[in-house]
């Protein structure tokens, strides 16, 4: 589905030159509306993922200063990024800054930071591409590296647009895969542990209680408060689903199996049925689910196709667990000289490709 182009025409100049540019602007408007209604006509992705490789080079091959070359890929990603809210495209994630940037001169980094931070601060203003589009910007990555200021702004912007629903721009900044992974294997290792702590408890009572004994001096009926002051700390674990991360869910309370078990199953001298052995609970385990809630991506889908400009047909520790089942392009122009052509000629390699991918993921 096509997403209407706000409308940007007014009154005429009267210079000659303001004439011809304005009917200029609105027959290429025109042109590109009719082409994106034919592109429609097949399948289009839902979410691109875009390596925005050669602003350096570019800089260089221009002989421009080397923020240059930063500044145009900023104008260029602002051209593409409206192109594919046209298009209809929902999802667009962008490789800001890997957190091997780091490594590079300090004045580079600072350069990179400070353009960085305008550009937040220009999404906020109201005729930004965020309110014209009504996109939600998340911006993915370790932002603890980030230095204060620019993680303020971050932080301002995803609040600012959090209620956009129509689209959303994923921003890697302090981004890599590799630290990802390391992330939502901690997350679901620190979730699962406590889970295990309260079943290794859970069946350490189990033992003591099939063998008729009071545990700690306690009959049935003061089990089920121990048990309520134990999974406090899990309760505390309850929060939403954020836009660096994926939900952190709370440990299961076993409040409601002593509530239901234990109670019927209890006689006043503290015995228990041989029922009271279907209570006990299975050590937790890491499953696939539990890994990839846990990732930063988690709050979209993965990606139909990555873009890297430039002609690169590396990955660069990107996304690399979300795109296993994705269409790569590689363009040779460099991220500011990248436009509609390539956009075009990326969807339909998608709409080519797009059958094939899709029986391969209804395989997993």
């Amino acid at each position: 589905m096509v997403t209407s182009v706000p409308n940007k025409v007014g009154s005429y100049s009267s210079t000659g030159n303001g004439v011809h540019k304005l009917f200029f602007d609105d027959i290429t408007n025109f042109l590109r509306r009719c082409l994106f209604r034919v592109l429609s006509v097949g399948p289009i992705p839902t979410h691109l993922a875009f390596i925005m490789d050669g602003n350096r080079r570019y800089a260089k091959k221009q002989n421009l200063k080397e923020g240059e070359g930063h500044k145009a890929g900023y104008l260029a990603l602002m051209s593409l990024l409206r192109y594919c809210y046209e298009l209809g495209i929902k999802y667009v994630t962008i490789y800001a800054f890997s957190i091997e940037n780091f490594k590079r001169r300090p004045d580079e980094v600072q350069s990179l930071m400070d353009l960085m931070l305008e550009k937040m601060e220009a999404l906020l203003m109201e005729e930004s591409i965020v309110n014209q589009y009504g996109i939600r910007v998340c911006f993915i990555g370790n932002l603890r590296l980030l230095s204060e200021p620019v993680r303020a702004a971050a932080e301002k912007v995803m609040k600012v647009t959090s209620n956009n629903s129509k689209a959303m721009l994923l921003v890697c900044v302090a981004y890599t895969a590799s630290n990802e992974i390391v992330h939502a294997v901690e997350g679901s290792c620190k979730e699962k542990g406590k889970e295990f702590r309260l079943c290794r408890l859970n069946n350490d009572v189990m033992d003591d209680v099939e063998d008729g004994e009071k545990i700690n001096g306690m009959v049935v009926h003061d089990i089920q408060d121990f048990y309520k002051d134990t999974s406090v700390e899990s309760q505390g674990l309850k929060q939403g689903k954020g836009c660096n991360g994926a939900p952190n869910h709370a440990c299961e309370s076993f409040e409601s199996n002593w509530d239901q078990v234990l109670t019927s199953k209890a006689s006043k001298s503290g015995e228990f049925s041989e029922g009271c052995r279907n209570l006990r609970q299975e050590d937790p385990v890491i499953k696939l689910v539990d890994i990839e809630k846990h990732m930063y991506m988690a709050v979209a889908p993965d990606p139909d196709m990555l873009i890297r400009s430039s002609g690169e047909s590396r990955l660069s520790n990107f996304l690399l667990w979300q795109t296993s089942n994705c269409q790569l392009y590689s363009p040779a122009a460099l991220w500011p000289e990248i436009g509609l052509s390539q956009l075009v000629w990326a969807i339909l390699k998608f709409q080519q490709s797009h059958s094939y991918l899709g029986k391969k993921k209804k395989q997993l």
